[in-house]
């Protein structure tokens, strides 16, 4: 049986990439390097950055020694901007098939699915970037 939270891997890639970058807030990060290091397709990873840059996460700049940056502190960033800035706003749909299927008037999961939801949004609305990639540097 497969999971029910699932997280798409460009979003994925958004979250990860961000991460790195708050590692390094001043630093400028070529697409190239930035797929070497986290492992990922350069083509996937620069549709990523150019979606994060038009929701004004990030800062690009063109040229030698160019590349892309946070376009703000990583404290000021919440990992549910940077997911809505991939996926779209969170909604709150709570159909896990995201349509009318059932006769019925109540979910067979009653009220959790909800409040997966609220739970997960929530959690993403008030973790900061500067959270996460603290996070990851104690793993390391």
């Amino acid at each position: 049986m497969s999971d029910i939270l699932k997280i798409s891997d460009a979003a994925s890639m958004a979250l990860r990439i961000m991460a790195l970058l708050a590692m390094y807030p001043d630093h400028m990060l070529s697409t190239h390097d930035a797929a070497k290091s986290i492992k990922v397709s350069e083509h996937h990873l620069a549709k990523v950055r150019q979606r994060l840059t038009k929701a004004g996460l990030l800062k690009s700049e063109r040229g030698p020694g160019g590349g892309f940056k946070l376009s703000k502190p990583p404290q000021k960033i919440t990992l549910l901007e940077i997911y809505e800035a991939i996926e779209g706003r969170m909604t709150g749909s709570y159909c896990l098939i995201d349509k009318p299927a059932c006769s019925r008037n109540k979910c067979i999961f009653g009220d959790m699915i909800e409040n997966i939801n609220k739970q997960v949004k929530n959690h993403l609305a008030v973790t900061t970037l500067d959270k996460l990639s603290q996070s990851l540097i104690k793993e390391q």
